[in-house]
This record gives C-alpha cells, sequence and structure tokens, in this order.
C-alpha cells in the first residue's frame, strides 16, 4: 500500500521537499509497473509524444490513459518532491509576473509563491528539467517544483495569465515581444535584423535587459536601478516614488550586464572609469516608443546604471490631470495667456516638473507660436517645439542656448534649469523684452525661489518686473480606488495636523492603504501637490524692499495663497491620498 502526505495547505505554507532527479524513462516504466498502463500502450504513447515534441504526462491525462490524480501521485513518490492539490492554492500574482507568460506557456508550468530567494513552481512533469533551468535564469532564484495534477494545472494557468493582463493595464500583453524589440539612441534606431537577430537577440543578457525595461514599463516605473555590489547584484525599479526590487542576476554577470546597456545607449564600453550619458529609444509597436535616459557611474564594485524612463505621453494628459486645484490651474493658465514673464517650477528632483513644463508648452504649441528649448537633456519629444540638449564640453551652455534663441524670433523659451546668474540674467532680459520664459529652479517652495534668485545675484527690481508665477510642487502616492479604506482619526489629532476647525466640524473622512492585486501597497499612480504664487504688486514691492522669503510667505497668505501643506491637506480630506502619505512629502 502507498502512502503519501498530500500537502492541502496555501502555497504560503509549501515546504519544499528532496528533490531526486531520475533519468527520464523512469516514469513511463514506473507507471506501467504499477499497473496504470500496459506496456504496449505506453510505448505507443511515447513514439506519438516523441513525433510530436508534446509532453508525455500531458498526453496520457488528455487521452485519459492514466488519472491525473494517479500520475501527479506516481511523480511525487518517484522524484521525491511535494505533491499540492491546486485547489487549495491561492497563486501570488507577484510570483508569477517574475517568469514570462511566453515562458509559462511553453513548458505549462506556474509559479505559486516566492520565499526569499526560493521561488516554487508548480509541474505536472518532473522530468522537463529544462524548464526549471530556464525559469532559475531567467528569475535568478532558486526553483522549487511542486508537483499537481496536469489537468488541474491546465487550467489554472490560463486562469491565472488572464489575471496578470488584468492587473497591468497600462501597456497590452500583446503590444510587444520583448525578444523581438527595436532599441536605439533617440537620433538612428537600431535594426537589429541588420546585426544578424538570431545571433544577437537570443544573447541572454540581450533578453534579460530587455525583459527588465519591459517590466519596468508594465508596472509604471520611472526608473531603473542597475547596482553591482561585492557578492551580489540587483535590478531595482521606482514606482510611485518608491524603490522596489525586481531581479538579482549573480554578480558575475556585472560587467556583461553593464556592457550590453551602454551598447544599447552608444556610449563608450571600454571607459568604466568615469560617469557617462547616454540615450536608448524602444519601440513596441508601430504606434508606440518609450525613451530611456541612460547614465552610468563608477562604484566601488563596478559600474551603476539607471535608466530614466520617458514616455512623451506624460505631457499629452493635460492639464486637469496633473491635480491643480482649480483656483491655481486658473492662476497657471493666466500666466500662460500672458505675452511675456516669466514662469518658474521648483521642487526636488523626480516631483514632475518636466511634465508641469512641458503640459504648459503643449497648450502653447500652435501654429503662430515660435517654441525652443534648451535641456540638460531633452526628456521628451515634442513635435512643433525646437528643442536643444545643452553641451557645456563644447560651449553650448544654457546661456549660450538662450543667446542664440533671443536671434531665432522666438515667442516662447523654455530653459531646463537656471543654475548661474548667466542664465538667470539673460531669462530675465527675455522676459522683460516680450517673450514668455519658462524655467526651473530647485527650491523648497514658492517664496525661497524669489529669495534664491537675490542670492544667486539677480536685482530686486529685475525680478518684480520680470517674475509673473512660480509654482512649487510636490509628488504624493494617489490611493488605490479599489481597496482604500475609511479611517478614524481623532478631531484633536486632526487640528494638529493642520486641518481647520471648519474641516474637522464638517465631518470629513480620512482614507488610508490597504493592498489589492491592482495596486503597490495600497497606492496606485501619482498626485501633484501644488503651491501656486502669483507675483503682485504687493510681493513686488517686498522684493524691491529687501524682504525675505519669510515675509514672501506672509504676504501669499494674506492673499489666500496655499502653501503645499495646505494643498496636500485638501487632497487628504479629498479622498486622494493619505495622511501618512502627506507627511512624508509636506513640512507639518
Amino acid at each position: 500500500m502507498r502512502r503519501l502526505i498530500i500537502m492541502n495547505e496555501p502555497a504560503q505554507q509549501i515546504v519544499p521537499g528532496p528533490v531526486v532527479r531520475t533519468a527520464n524513462v523512469g516514469l513511463p516504466d514506473k507507471l506501467v509497473q504499477d499497473g496504470l498502463l500496459d506496456g504496449s500502450a505506453m510505448a505507443e504513447a511515447q513514439r506519438i509524444t516523441r513525433e510530436n515534441k508534446t509532453s508525455l504526462v500531458t498526453h496520457l491525462v488528455a487521452n485519459g490513459l492514466v488519472p491525473a490524480r494517479e500520475l501527479a501521485i506516481t511523480a511525487s513518490l518517484m522524484f521525491g518532491i511535494p505533491l499540492m492539490d491546486l485547489d487549495a492554492v491561492q497563486v501570488d500574482l507577484d510570483a508569477v509576473r517574475l517568469v514570462s507568460d511566453k515562458l509559462l506557456s511553453k513548458h505549462r508550468v506556474l509559479p505559486l509563491v516566492k520565499r526569499g530567494r526560493k521561488l516554487f513552481i508548480a509541474v505536472s512533469d518532473p522530468t522537463n528539467l529544462h524548464s526549471l533551468d530556464e525559469i532559475r535564469f531567467q528569475t535568478t532564484l532558486n526553483v522549487e517544483p511542486i508537483v499537481v495534477e496536469d489537468d488541474k494545472l491546465q487550467k489554472l494557468l490560463s486562469k491565472t495569465i488572464e489575471q496578470v493582463d488584468a492587473a497591468m493595464p497600462s501597456l497590452a500583453a500583446d503590444d510587444f515581444d520583448y525578444e523581438n524589440l527595436d532599441t536605439g539612441d533617440g537620433e538612428d534606431e537600431v535594426d537589429p535584423a541588420a546585426a544578424g537577430r538570431d545571433d544577437v537577440e537570443d544573447a541572454p543578457i540581450v533578453r534579460f535587459v530587455n525583459k527588465v525595461m519591459l517590466d519596468a514599463i508594465k508596472r509604471g516605473a520611472s526608473d531603473i536601478h542597475f547596482e553591482p555590489y561585492e557578492k551580489s547584484y540587483r535590478v531595482r525599479i521606482r514606482v510611485d516614488g518608491v524603490l522596489r526590487e525586481l531581479a538579482a542576476p549573480p554578480v558575475q554577470l556585472s560587467q556583461k550586464l553593464s556592457a550590453r546597456i551602454k551598447v544599447m545607449a552608444r556610449l563608450d564600453i571600454a571607459e568604466r572609469r568615469v560617469p557617462q550619458d547616454g540615450r536608448i529609444k524602444m519601440r513596441l509597436s508601430k504606434s508606440r516608443s518609450i525613451d530611456f535616459r541612460v547614465s552610468t557611474c563608477p562604484t566601488l564594485w563596478g559600474e551603476k546604471a539607471v535608466m530614466r524612463i520617458l514616455d512623451a505621453s506624460a505631457a499629452q494628459l493635460g492639464i486637469d490631470a496633473l491635480g491643480y486645484e482649480p483656483a491655481q490651474k486658473a492662476e497657471y493658465m493666466k500666466a500662460l495667456d500672458r505675452p511675456q514673464g516669466m514662469i518658474l517650477v521648483t521642487g526636488p528632483t523626480g516631483s514632475g516638473k518636466t511634465v508641469s513644463l512641458y503640459t504648459g508648452l503643449n497648450i502653447l504649441n500652435v501654429e503662430g507660436t515660435n517654441i525652443s528649448t534648451a535641456e540638460d537633456p531633452a526628456e521628451i519629444n515634442l513635435p512643433g517645439v525646437n528643442q536643444v540638449n545643452v553641451n557645456p564640453k563644447v560651449g553650448l551652455t544654457f546661456a549660450a542656448a538662450l543667446r542664440s534663441f533671443l536671434r531665432q524670433d522666438p515667442d516662447v523659451i523654455m530653459v531646463g534649469e537656471i543654475r548661474d546668474l548667466e542664465t538667470a540674467e539673460i531669462a530675465i532680459k527675455a522676459a522683460q523684452t516680450g517673450h514668455l520664459v519658462l524655467s526651473t529652479l530647485h527650491t523648497n517652495d514658492a517664496p525661497q525661489t524669489l529669495s534664491r534668485l537675490i542670492d544667486m545675484g539677480v536685482k530686486p527690481y529685475a525680478i518684480a518686473t520680470s517674475v509673473s508665477l512660480i509654482i512649487a510642487q510636490r509628488l504624493a502616492r494617489r490611493l488605490c480606488n479599489t481597496c482604500k479604506t475609511p479611517i478614524e482619526v481623532p478631531k484633536e489629532i486632526l487640528l494638529q495636523e493642520g486641518f481647520t476647525p471648519e474641516q474637522v466640524e464638517s465631518g470629513i473622512t480620512l482614507y488610508g492603504p490597504k493592498g489589492c492585486p491592482n495596486c503597490n501597497d495600497g497606492y496606485k499612480g501619482r498626485v501633484g501637490i501644488y503651491q501656486v504664487l502669483p507675483c503682485t504688486d504687493a510681493i513686488g514691492r517686498i522684493i524691491m524692499e529687501g524682504g525675505n522669503a519669510i515675509n514672501i510667505a506672509d504676504q501669499a497668505r494674506k492673499e489666500g495663497v496655499w502653501d503645499l501643506r495646505t494643498s496636500g491637506l485638501k487632497k487628504v480630506a479629498d479622498g486622494l491620498t493619505s495622511l501618512q502619505e502627506i507627511n512624508s512629502v509636506t513640512v507639518e
């Protein structure tokens, strides 16, 4: 009598057993020996599957030659692999996403759960060692097989792949084929066919990097980090402002991964001592392509590479999608309608300044307007706009580009960043002579921006007469509409956090993150938090009289301008984000 403990617990309680790799001929002989199928029928089944290059296990079950349950029990006993009933399993979709749909369908296997560096895989045919090796290479994890019934596996596999595709609406699954991508540097696209597609695209390193880039796009990431260390290597992506580990390839592949990224970005692969910057264009389909800005930097244990994902569709969202309050949007539109003046957008790196600027440029981008931009580098390609990449090595600085623009009959000028006095003075002169100028500065809020310009050496009267609007901004994670849950907060705490007594008495409802398959820890996407400060006559007088940022902030408050904290609390009261998230991006 055969004795076997069948595991019916959820996948999270899997305990692997010892794996005994036996020759592929062992399982058919064992099935015949146990009387589950006679020898002639088995020989015929083996002949058919060998000719058709299909799985013997699937053939036996699909044709009713051997019951799926009996076959699974025999395979489990013979190979020493745990057996599980899939009816009692809740599949972890994050584990499934670690393996490509193509590989899952090809080998008819299903990831169940990831525990540390182990990935548990449901298999019906333990003799298919090639499938486990491929998954081990792709995920760089230790793969542990779990035997399951073949018929149940096929049904659950199809259902799970559909769930994974539905949970990633940002990019349809059939929009691309990661093994046949065109990648280039943004100027001349590379045609892999010209370089011998079979030799290049089949290389494991090439496919791994392509897969990482596509996974990052599918998950809505803004950056990809390739990071070498002494004894490990990790790939992380930034999703909604938070870094998450995506893969951990063997550290021995560090130099090959770095070389592949530099080849794609057309950088010098022989130069490993200094940082380099490049660009990659990835064409996903005939109608869609994604640009990547690449930066490499030599570290203690190799070159770290960071890819910034630049999706031109972000500039097409429209101002209504950015999160401006009605009054803030009206001030921005009013400043854009002016024929001259300066609009400054401030905030830390990654706060969405570029998207805000390009949204304004997209509104101004009409046939009768000449728009020129100087950037380092140009992050979003906008047809109809004359974009220039500054290159200090050859003398093409922001200041030099601005001087050139003023001889090109411009209507609108955008400067990527005001970094020095020379650039600031030329931009202000342009704003004073009939041009609309847009630019960015790195300051904490809008009032500090005016003080920063004075500290750089710009004359106060020039600031007061040229700057028309300052926008300070942050990005906060947006709560998932599917799973966000109301939370109770005492009134005293609400008042301490900055809510007004009127808001508290009105009975506002705050929400917190919960987490579901459609989001990341309860959040999905981001929303802008803004301080929109128009430079009124009163603020201009403060600047002329030598006032500081505190004086400007007090006057702005009197004029009804919300600071970043107030704007953030309004988003909390509207149920768009959580109080915890606002506390992490604004100062109480």
